[in-house]
């Protein structure tokens, strides 16, 4: 059955988005390595979400779609995984506790089977941010 689920958020680095970032954040290794959410299998299967495909990733300050994976870390019913980059960083929150920091792990996320939606690239991200949103990346479409 195809449905809403809320789960929790966490974002953080991986060795995946570190080796990708060497080759810039344009390259299509960095795309491919950061414009993933990882997630439980059994929420996935709830969900009805197959394996590689796009996703609609909603938080209380925005969205983003992404695709989703099978965690390949080990990942608990009820978390997701976002590595840090452009694309976790459009539905991290801004609160910050009093620390400046803006709260990168813990909240949560309602996520929604996208299939024919496209993974934007993060060029296309930033500029849909800054309020340029007619821009296209030939490169990753």
């Amino acid at each position: 059955m195809t449905q809403k689920q809320t789960l929790t958020m966490i974002t953080q680095r991986s060795i995946e988005e570190g080796i990708a970032m060497e080759k810039g954040k344009n390259s299509r290794e960095y795309f491919n390595a950061c414009s993933v959410i990882e997630m439980n299998e059994l929420d996935m299967l709830r969900m009805g979400i197959e394996e590689n495909t796009p996703v609609r990733v909603r938080s209380e300050c925005g969205e983003v779609i992404v695709k989703a994976i099978y965690g390949i870390q080990t990942l608990s019913p009820g978390i997701c995984h976002i590595r840090q980059g452009v694309w976790a960083n459009q539905i991290v929150p801004g609160r910050t506790q009093s620390t400046g920091v803006p709260q990168y792990s813990g909240f949560p996320v309602c996520i929604f089977p996208a299939p024919n939606e496209k993974v934007r690239s993060a060029r296309e991200l930033i500029f849909q941010a800054v309020g340029m949103g007619g821009f296209t990346d030939a490169k990753n479409s």
